[in-house]
């Protein structure tokens, strides 16, 4: 049922139920009556208030911020990926993200792939591929700066569900029920997930309730206080 009432919500549809012991409830703001019963209107889902809309302003002025004032540090990344591991400094990668689109992700490229080689497993953290400078990067979640452009491109916003490869977005969809839910909204570049930890290899089902919490909980201050405690986890070296 709750599936159904998400895919009719993603539809822009108006929800309306009956309530238990309907005989005794009264009419409201909320109720509309036919033919004498009473229904109760579900609350739309945040992406279709009129707030929704703030949400893409301050994704869109706070990573151009961030590139212009991060891009000395962004060259210096560059830099030392080219010295470390050779061309290709940007790694590009399908993902998944808002209604199942697919784009390509950008990041700084933290380990060495050989031509021909067949893809790295779900987390690379302990590849020994990744040399001392991806290895920092990713601690400081450095390679993931230049999602900032596909932010700004629009493919993902500054906060919200993580995206995932379309293979694993699959195989997760069939083994958690919750898991396809988190297309409801644009992915993001951090999120409720993972100011709680659930980065890299944790808990499927766990990420999953959090990031459908987000969903159903979001307000532009939630979004605020979720990028301030990114920034700060960055700056502790929190990374994965």
């Amino acid at each position: 049922m709750v599936d159904a009432l998400r895919a009719c919500d993603r539809m822009s549809c108006e929800i309306f139920f009956v309530p238990r012991l309907y005989e005794l409830h009264g009419a409201g703001p909320d109720t509309e009556v036919v033919w004498g019963l009473p229904l109760t209107r579900l609350s739309r889902a945040s992406y279709r208030t009129p707030m929704w809309r703030t949400k893409r302003a301050f994704d869109l002025v706070v990573a151009s911020v961030a590139l212009v004032l991060l891009s000395p540090l962004m060259l210096a990344c560059a830099l030392a990926v080219r010295l470390e591991g050779g061309p290709g400094v940007i790694f590009r990668q399908e993902r998944v993200g808002l209604d199942g689109h697919r784009f390509q992700i950008l990041k700084f490229r933290s380990l060495r792939l050989v031509p021909g080689e067949a893809p790295g497993p779900w987390n690379i953290g302990r590849d020994p591929r990744v040399g001392p400078v991806g290895r920092t990067m990713r601690k400081l979640s450095l390679d993931e700066l230049p999602q900032l452009w596909n932010i700004i491109r629009g493919d993902m916003s500054l906060v919200g569900p993580r995206p995932e490869r379309p293979s694993y977005v699959e195989e997760f969809s069939a083994q958690f029920p919750r898991y396809v839910a988190r297309h409801r909204v644009p992915a993001g570049l951090t999120g409720w997930a993972q100011v709680h930890g659930l980065r890299g290899d944790t808990d499927i089902a766990d990420r999953a309730a959090f990031d459908n919490y987000y969903i159903e909980n979001w307000s532009m201050w939630s979004d605020i206080k979720i990028t301030l405690r990114t920034v700060g986890q960055v700056l502790c070296g929190r990374g994965r």
